[in-house]
């Protein structure tokens, strides 16, 4: 084992800018300074030490000038410093010094200050020098019986190491801890004790166990945490003893602890598989994300909970329990509150979903009410989304949601009403008998409605589904109070001169039902603003929008009053109604265009707009009945449609979602029974403890692919050439924030190389944790040194350096050997992930980092080309199947992705085949990445632009 991969028990940060003293004035320091002097000297030593320098002249110095203090930041500093000393000769045999240094810890060991002798004894758990520990084995058990609980309990961990690496020293370890355990009030002692007997003598604990397991809810919570540890790896060996324990886990559910809590339901689901034990154990998990204050604990219980679900037999029990889930939404943290209510979706039946939409109807109107937060708008997006998943898998619910929902089409924040519109479309497609209520409603929040991409919605709906002359009439009423008083130019034109007053102006409303509202609202405006400045109050909405220059809105009317004139044409038997209705709609249309032309709004009316309206009055002109079948029925059919394909893809993810889940079982698989199965073969469950300890080393064993090129080798990269004196290759494993280099460095000539450092810098947002430590090589031998290296950012970053090293027995100076660049792969942090369409256009709207690829490939078939960019890039395709099949020459597709740390990628790819070069023509066209920093953007490209080709295509 070389010095670099021994166990690190000290880690001390050294300043790289120190000059480093000489040996003879630290000497000078030991053998005569003050006690602040020796202090500063002895933490100088201990660097140069931890450095490589070996300083064998200074030994006996601090032996004798230094070891007899009895100052306690020289005796903390002492013990750093014989746990990083070398002990032994070059031959292996202990240091005659070492002796004198044995005798003062064994005085340490018997000192009347406790802090002393616990220090003492957690230095001893170092120590791997059986010679040095002997000795002092009659007074590490006297300290099992100090008045100090800090003495005991380290006595404790010292004799449980000396026992596990030196058996022979104490033999009879575990008898004597299970007597010291029996004995022992104090609970850091206990734990410490029972955690030796699990490892060292699992029967002992167990019995141990069984005689206070009725107290067990009495004990302290780190006792708790190992008793579960212990019950665990029981129960994981010997399934036979599940019955004897599970009433104590049952119990510890109860803790006060909540680490206590977290760990015992965990375990009881591995234990058992019953309703009751599933109960219990999700009900304790939602407790514990209800009453834990940190965001990051309520996270990683949700996931638990999540996991549940994902077992099949589990869920049903787990659906019970939806309504306890929803008391997570009182948590004000968005991620929690979106991770809850798609759990709660997950699990909603016919048996709850009337419970799900009342708590979610209340959620909804609480947003209202509450002081606007940044994350408010944000909430009430989801729990819009929640309602609508809830109302298209249950239609019954949705006559009890659309009145609620609908109240917030006049909200300010856009995207929340963008999401209600969506609901309203689709619910008054699909439910033919909740028309006349989604008319009715809209028909009420209509002037209220604050966004012109909200209004230009609702009046398609408006003019899709209103179906009787009523509606119809309603809608034009609608409309003209939406716009004031018409022909707009002159009117606007007046108000400019000072003919028209507010008031007098309101009395030309239409509809006399109508004019006290708009009387109050214009009065109330004309009080406040007395000054001509605010003269953009008094317009109504669809006037205001207008004079923004937004006439995109104003084609929308021209196509919702075409539709509806055109269905009241249909309706209406008398000529002069039908005449004047029509009449009246043009009308609209003409004073919208004259506007448009006029200099009156901010921005002029487009061509696009003006032929729209255009069409429209000349498509009421004429009246044809192709038009009339065109405006009144393709329209629904389109929408119709696109609402079946997407029922369609949802049914199919959930099916894929369900086969996953569901375990097949082939009928000639063969049948396990576990009381047949011998306990070598058990390996139906890994042990969670065992990989969880795993991970946090960042050693996950992950399944590597049949694939050769997927194995560890492909991350081998070579660093110096087969003809260097020194040859070096290094395996890059990285594990999410950090990057473990594993070089293997080799002795290629026939002469010692003494220090041979590996010396690495950094390129890019990667930082090098600590400088690897300084080796000796045999003739043609060789070492591994481990290197790790922290990543703050998704960004391609490069490591390089080089292998210095002297020659044993040569007089130059130091030799170099150039080291190759290890490029650190972007795709290493990012993630395939979704978003839905309207969260990809603001996000391509907001980020300013943009990156276009041309593209230059060899591939020739444009489904073929995204895929192998999907491969290459980690992206996922958020365009439907659908909307990419058939062949037409050309594709567009969005492309999205997130990294560990949060960042957010999106791509569009624009590609085409052209035809006119035949048929083995590549595909050529542009890729252009964005994202919110510069790096990501660019490392995104590069890696585009890399792997555009096919190998060996």
């Amino acid at each position: 084992m070389t010095a670099a991969e021994n166990v690190c028990y000290t880690l001390i940060n050294v300043t790289n800018d120190s000059e480093p003293p000489s040996e003879v004035s630290l000497k000078t320091d030991l053998e005569k300074g003050e006690i602040k002097a020796k202090t500063e000297a002895l933490k100088k030593v201990i660097i140069m030490i931890l450095n490589g320098e070996k300083l064998p002249g200074l030994l006996m110095t601090i032996i004798r000038f230094v070891l007899p203090l009895q100052d306690h930041t020289i005796k903390k500093l002492l013990l750093v410093f014989w746990e990083i000393v070398p002990k032994t000769t070059p031959d292996g045999k202990l240091l005659q010094e070492m002796i004198l240094v044995c005798d003062a810890y064994r005085k340490d060991l018997q000192h009347p200050n406790e802090f002393i002798r616990g220090s003492t004894l957690r230095f001893l758990c170092k120590l791997k020098e059986s010679e040095l520990l002997e000795p002092l084995m009659p007074a590490i058990r006297a300290c099992l019986e100090h008045r100090h609980s800090y003495v005991r309990r380290n006595a404790v961990l010292a004799i449980y190491t000396i026992y596990r690496n030196f058996e022979h020293l104490i033999p009879d370890a575990p008898e004597l801890i299970h007597d010291f355990l029996v004995n022992e009030k104090d609970a850091s002692c206990k734990r410490n004790a029972f955690m030796m007997l699990i490892h060292a003598d699992q029967d002992r604990a167990l019995d141990y166990l069984s005689t206070c397991i009725d107290q067990v809810h009495t004990f302290g919570d780190i006792l708790q945490l190992v008793i579960v540890e212990l019950i665990y790896k029981v129960c994981h060996a010997n399934p036979s003893e599940r019955a004897r324990f599970i009433r104590c886990i049952y119990n510890l559910l109860q803790s006060s602890s909540p680490a206590v809590k977290y760990e015992a339901a965990g375990t009881l689901v591995t234990l058992s598989s019953a309703p009751t034990a599933i109960k219990a154990a999700a009900q304790c998990y939602i407790d514990l994300i209800i009453k834990e204050s940190d965001n990051n604990v309520k996270l990683i219980v949700l996931d638990r909970l999540i996991e549940l679900k994902e077992h099949p037999t589990h869920e049903r029990v787990l659906q019970d329990l939806v309504m306890d889930i929803l008391r997570v939404l009182t948590t004000p943290d968005l991620e929690v509150r979106k991770k809850t209510l798609q759990l709660a979706l997950d699990l909603v039946s016919s048996r709850n979903v009337e419970e799900l939409v009342i708590v979610l109807k209340k959620e909804v109107i609480k947003t209202n009410n509450v002081t606007e937060h940044e994350d408010t708008d944000k909430y009430r997006q989801l729990l819009v989304r929640t309602l609508h998943s809830c109302s298209v898998r249950f239609p019954d619910m949705a006559a009890n949601v659309i009145p609620v929902l609908m109240e917030f089409l006049s909200d300010t924040n856009e995207a929340a009403a963008a999401d209600v519109l969506e609901f309203v479309r689709e619910a008054i497609q699909r439910f033919d008998n909740l028309r006349p209520l989604i008319i009715e409603k809209m028909l009420e929040v209509f002037h209220a409605i604050k966004t012109v991409k909200i209004y230009r919605g609702a009046l398609w709906i408006l003019g899709e589904y209103c179906s009787t002359k009523e509606d119809i009439q309603s809608v034009m009423t609608e409309v003209r109070r939406s716009l004031g008083e018409i022909p707009i130019v002159e009117n606007e034109l007046k108000k400019e001169a000072g003919e028209v007053k507010p008031e007098e102006e309101v009395t030309a409303a239409p509809a006399p039902k109508l004019v006290t509202e708009m009387g109050t609202y214009v009065t109330q405006s004309a009080l406040s603003t007395s000054r001509p400045s605010k003269k953009e109050e008094d317009r109504p909405p669809l006037r205001g929008f207008l004079m923004d220059g937004d006439f995109y809105v104003a084609a929308s009317l021209a196509t919702t009053l075409t539709k509806v004139a055109l269905r009241y044409v249909a309706l209406a038997e008398d000529k002069k109604r039908q005449n004047s209705f029509v009449a009246e709609a043009m009308l609209i249309m003409a004073t919208v265009l004259h506007l448009g032309k006029s200099s009156l709004p901010k921005k002029p009316i487009t061509d696009d707009d003006v032929d729209r309206i255009s069409l429209c009055l000349k498509v009421l002109s004429e009246c044809s009945p192709l038009m009339n079948d065109i405006f009144n029925k393709e329209c629904r059919r389109s929408l119709s449609h696109m609402l079946a394909v997407r029922l369609e893809e949802e049914k199919l993810s959930q099916k894929k979602e369900s086969e996953k889940r569901n375990v097949l079982v082939q009928a000639d698989d063969p049948i396990s029974f576990m009381q047949l199965t011998a306990k070598n073969e058990m390996t139906s469950k890994e042990d969670q403890f065992q990989l969880s300890l795993l991970a946090a080393m960042g050693n996950t064993q992950r399944k590597e692919a049949a694939d050769p090129l997927a194995s560890k080798l492909n991350k081998v990269t070579q660093l110096t050439g087969f003809s260097d004196p020194v040859y070096a290759e290094a395996y890059v494993h990285v594990n999410q924030y950090d990057i473990v280099l594993d070089v293997l460095v080799v002795n290629q000539t026939s002469d010692t190389l003494q220090n041979c450092t590996l010396e690495l810098a950094t390129l890019g947002d990667l930082k090098l944790v600590e400088k690897p430590s300084p080796l000796t090589l045999a003739p043609h031998d060789f070492a591994n040194i481990k290197a790790n290296v922290k990543v703050a950012s998704t960004e391609n970053g490069i490591i390089f350096g080089n292998i210095v090293y002297d020659v044993s027995g040569a007089a130059s100076d130091r030799n170099c050997v150039v080291l190759s660049d290890i490029h650190i792969d972007i795709m290493d942090y990012i993630q395939p992930a979704s978003c839905t369409d309207a969260e990809f256009r603001q996000m391509w709207a907001e980020f300013e980092w943009e990156n276009k690829v041309t593209v230059n490939t060899n591939i020739i078939d444009l489904n073929e080309y995204l895929q192998h960019i999907l491969n290459s890039t980690n992206m996922k395709c958020l365009t439907p199947e659908k909307a990419l099949s058939g062949i037409c020459g050309f594709m567009a597709a969005n492309l999205y992705a997130r990294s560990i740390f949060g960042e957010d990628a999106l791509a569009n790819v624009s590609i085409e085949k052209p035809i006119h070069m035949g048929p083995d023509a590549p595909v050529n066209g542009h890729i252009r990445i964005r994202a919110k920093s510069q790096g990501m953007a660019l490392s995104l490209g590069d890696k585009i632009n890399l792997s555009q080709k096919r190998t060996g295509a």
